[in-house]
């Protein structure tokens, strides 16, 4: 739990899958969980609703394996980099036991026949980069933190990752493959044999081992290759008479295998994204599910044979049917080769923007932890080949409203590269963003920067975008009305000004928040231009460096604006006596404003640490600083606005209740700070599944408990108190029926009268004015019908407030009656929100 107050950095997406296989629930037909690695956590996903159920969290480091308990599979073993072994009840997320190790686990595998004892890859101490296979014996105790420090070497010389160990049929043997080299160990005869294969390189081929797989049923061993080729090995108990089978289909190195459950059919996965179905070991007899999207890391089967999921380099996962047919996908932070797009939010669905797919654009819920949707930008078949010159999405930037979006696409050409600007409106009626006005070559060299003039109250009619680029100037593009009477659309965009200072490049460009003003810098000088008349205002200059990031102060630090240069200096200008405010030596790589509030981030890159410091412009000293924020490089930086301002206890947090800042690293982790412990960041489809009072949720009760939330949600709309259903939860004999193991019931006769009264609602007695007064109302009602047609509950709770006040009904005269059936009659029930 963390401390009240207490900051936390969390791995919020984007985490690496490629730790270990996904593992099914024992019957995934009828429970339909799925839980895989993510990071330092493991998340339960369910197939039937394909939402994230549970997220798992103790590990102080990457999980690198986890593994259903043979002996109950309502259990996960999980290992992870911080040594140690948890097991779990992954129904309820509870960690029952932890076993410390002591050593770097970096793959786990639990056999049935091995009691009370799992396999763990680790560190051969003394040795770099050799790894050994151990058991290790779970300590039995009453604690929930043990010991598993009993140890005993089972082979050496293995391979760092999970696909480089298998285990054979019924635990009788267990494989290991590294370089060109396979061993296998057969634990009762303690035998131990050893295959090599040739590693001349002949003919493009290349031996080398990338995966192996055991059979379930038969003495079987499949093992993939980098030249990818799948060898099926038989008859290994002997070293000499051992045979193989060659079975070959991909053109690039195997990335994973997996047998179905009788073993008739081979599933195996590379870089080509194509899922290959061999049967009966014939390379004639195959089937293939391909455009998967991205390379395939890992192969996992469900125990019953009904499903097969994929995890992809790009972190997505998928999961297809026995016949070899698309299911579902879980994709959260797709993974590109490179975020050139930068972190952007839009301004409709607060999601996160950036690069996803080849020539996509991918829209990421920070809530969810699941991409919303992908738009295809560059509108071209992206081939997977190294050294390919392709068009890649580069840059994006949107509208204040997100009504418009502005792309740039680059080849990677360096000397002339194909450039393109494409303007995009959102479609209201197809819920979606549509092509307007695409611009071929908007530069003669790389575009540096873009922006929109990012004002709200301007309208649409004074939305500019400006674009900076090598060629040493920027350009300012507006809407004109579309005169060609045969075009589809009623404006379109050009270029209205070319703006440059001294031939220097453009490098980045901002608005002010009012948007009078344009900064842009040229190499090491910042300058200032009006934005109606596009006349130079004034120049900053800080040497030695150019300036690699700017941005504009807000609120009540509107007249400031700060730059950061690659010499490491941070600089903040005073726009009123165009002079130099302050300065810090700091090597700031990130620089990003909070669009609500005067505060801006500023991540520093020093001794191989990332730092975050948050500072007001009109201030010097910072107001927060967390030193050694990660060990990863943070390369991007944005802030989302929340939804409901946040509830900070701490005033030094207090720069984090309108927006939550969110980085992302070099290796595409997303992290956030965060004030809420793991059970309070939990989703509310997991608090579902989460533990009451360490007793188990009854199904029955997590339909009554949604029946519930839609009555009350009902009658919250209708202007309806909610104080039955506070009566029903305060009930004992409610919880109970709820909450207790349907064994271990009495009988339902002795339970309905109790159930029955708890949920029935005692009537409070009125007085004889009260009764009086429904009497005149009701004889008022029949002389006009349409008087009372539109009294609700709220209306009737407002007369038991009069009287609860004090306030003693008095004979009315026939005027005044009048007048109270018009007050009536008025609809109050836009008060229940308040």
């Amino acid at each position: 739990m963390v401390a009240p107050g207490a900051l936390r950095v969390v791995r919020c997406g984007g985490s690496a899958l490629g730790g270990a296989r996904a593992v099914f629930s024992a019957d995934s037909k009828q429970v339909g969980y799925l839980l895989f690695a993510s990071g330092d956590f493991v998340k339960v996903y369910s197939v039937s609703t394909e939402e994230t159920l549970l997220l798992m969290g103790g590990h102080a480091g990457l999980v690198t394996g986890i593994q259903l308990n043979p002996h109950n599979h309502m259990q996960l073993y999980s290992s992870s980099l911080d040594g140690t072994i948890k097991l779990w009840d992954f129904m309820d997320g509870i960690p029952i036991k932890t076993f410390t190790v002591g050593s770097k686990l970096l793959a786990l595998y639990a056999v049935a026949s091995a009691e009370d004892s799992v396999f763990v890859v680790i560190p051969k101490k003394g040795e770099r980069d050799t790894f050994q296979l151990v058991s290790v014996k779970l300590t039995k105790g009453a604690g929930q933190d043990l010991e598993g420090k009993e140890l005993s070497v089972v082979l050496d010389g293995v391979g760092a990752s999970m696909k480089h160990i298998a285990f054979g049929r019924e635990g009788a043997y267990v494989v290991s493959v590294k370089d060109v080299n396979l061993q296998v160990y057969f634990f009762k005869q303690k035998l131990l044999n050893r295959f090599s294969l040739n590693t001349m390189k002949t003919k493009g081929g290349d031996n080398r081992f990338s995966c192996v797989m055991c059979h379930p049923t038969e003495d079987c061993i499949a093992t993939g290759h980098a030249d990818g080729k799948i060898r099926l090995w038989r008859n290994f108990h002997h070293r000499k008479e051992y045979t193989y089978s060659t079975l070959h289909w991909h053109h690039d190195i195997v990335m994973d295998l997996a047998f179905s459950l009788e073993g008739t059919r081979l599933l195996s996965g590379g870089v080509e994204s194509v899922l290959v179905q061999w049967h009966n070991e014939s390379s004639c007899q195959k089937d293939f599910l391909p455009r998967l999207g991205s390379p395939i890391e890992y192969i996992s089967m469900s125990s019953d044979g009904s499903l097969c999921c994929t995890l992809h380099e790009d972190n997505r996962i998928t999961i297809i049917n026995s016949n070899l047919r698309f299911s579902r996908s879980i994709q959260g932070l797709i993974k590109s080769k490179d975020v050139k797009t930068g972190l952007v939010v839009d301004p409709r669905t607060k999601a996160l923007v950036l690069n996803g797919e080849p020539g996509h654009l991918q829209f990421y819920s920070t809530q969810t932890d699941q991409q919303l949707f992908s738009l295809d930008i560059v509108q071209r078949q992206h081939v997977h080949q190294a050294g390919l010159k392709q068009l890649d999405l580069v840059k994006v930037a949107f509208g204040a409203q997100g009504t418009w979006l502005a792309t740039v696409e680059e080849s990677e050409e360096v000397t002339d590269p194909e450039l393109q600007l494409k303007l995009w409106f959102y479609n209201e009626e197809t819920q979606s963003f549509k092509l307007n006005t695409r611009v071929n070559t908007p530069h003669d060299s790389h575009i540096t920067d873009m922006c929109f003039r990012d004002v709200d109250e301007l309208g649409e009619d004074s939305l500019i975008l400006v674009t900076t680029g090598r060629d040493c100037v920027f350009k300012v593009w507006v809407m004109v009305e579309d005169t060609d009477p045969e075009a589809q659309q009623s404006v379109s965009w050009s270029c209205d000004f070319v703006g440059s200072y001294h031939n220097y490049q453009a490098t980045n460009c901002c608005f002010s928040e009012d948007g009078s003003l344009l900064a842009v810098s040229f190499e090491g000088t910042v300058t200032v231009w009006d934005s109606l008349t596009w006349d130079l205002k004034c120049t900053f200059c800080h040497p030695p460096g150019n300036i690699r990031n700017i941005c504009f102060g807000r609120l009540t630090c509107s007249k400031y604006l700060v730059g950061a240069t690659d010499y490491g200096f941070l600089c903040c200008w005073n726009l009123l006596t165009c002079a130099l405010e302050w300065s810090a030596h700091l090597n700031v790589v990130v620089l990003q404003p909070d669009p609500l509030s005067e505060h801006i981030a500023a991540v520093s890159w020093l001794s191989k640490k990332s730092s975050l410091f948050v500072f007001k412009p009109s201030e010097p000293r910072p107001i927060y600083i967390q030193r050694n924020l990660c060990k990863e490089k943070i390369l991007l930086a944005a802030f989302v606005p929340r939804d409901e301002p946040e509830v900070i206890s701490s005033e030094k947090h207090l720069w984090l209740r309108k927006s939550q800042p969110f980085f992302l690293t070099d290796t595409q982790e997303l992290m956030t700070l965060s004030t809420k412990s793991l059970e309070e960041r939990l989703t509310p489809s997991s608090k579902q599944l989460a533990v009451e009072e360490s007793l188990p949720v009854t199904p029955f009760s997590v339909l009554l408990g949604k029946h519930r939330r839609q009555q009350a949600q009902e009658d919250t709309d209708l202007g309806k108190p909610l104080v039955h259903s506070k009566q029903e939860q305060a009930s004992p004999a409610v919880r109970e029926l709820l909450h207790t193991p349907a064994h271990v019931l009495p009988s339902a006769s002795f339970l309905c009268t109790i159930f029955i009264n708890s949920l029935l609602i005692s009537k409070e007695n009125k007085s004889a004015e009260e009764v009086a007064d429904e009497v005149e109302m009701e004889s008022e009602k029949a002389e006009d019908d349409s008087d009372e047609e539109d009294v609700t509950a709220m209306e009737q709770e407002d007369t038991s407030h009069m009287e609860f006040l004090g306030e003693m009904t008095c004979k009315l005269s026939k005027s005044q009656e009048k007048e109270l059936r018009k007050i009536r009659k008025m609809d109050y029930s836009w008060i229940a929100a308040f």
